[in-house]
């Protein structure tokens, strides 16, 4: 199931891929999602301030729509952060 699906842009897609090839910015977002669980990958208000916290670092500017579909899209991919399969699925939508 593609994020698509869930009405996110692919432009808006394209704009963070190119933004996350910066170095600086891809470390910052990655030590916010270092520490992260499944379970808090399923809790709404946790993946919304990730969002929100990514956003800011990268100088997106998400309406409260966008933001609602991301947060759909994150928790509908039940992520495993510690299952190898789960990130390489990942990877794949947004190659």
């Amino acid at each position: 199931m593609g994020y698509q699906q869930y009405g996110i842009s692919p432009a808006l897609v394209e704009r963070i891929k190119t933004k996350m090839k910066n170095p600086a910015v891809k470390e910052r977002v990655k030590n916010m999602i270092k520490d992260i669980s499944k379970q808090e990958l399923q809790d709404t208000a946790v993946v919304r301030r990730l969002v929100r916290n990514a956003a800011a670092v990268m100088n997106e500017k998400l309406t409260s729509a966008q933001e609602d579909q991301i947060v759909k899209f994150v928790i509908a991919q039940k992520i495993d952060p510690n299952n190898t399969f789960h990130l390489i699925r990942l990877w794949g939508m947004f190659r």
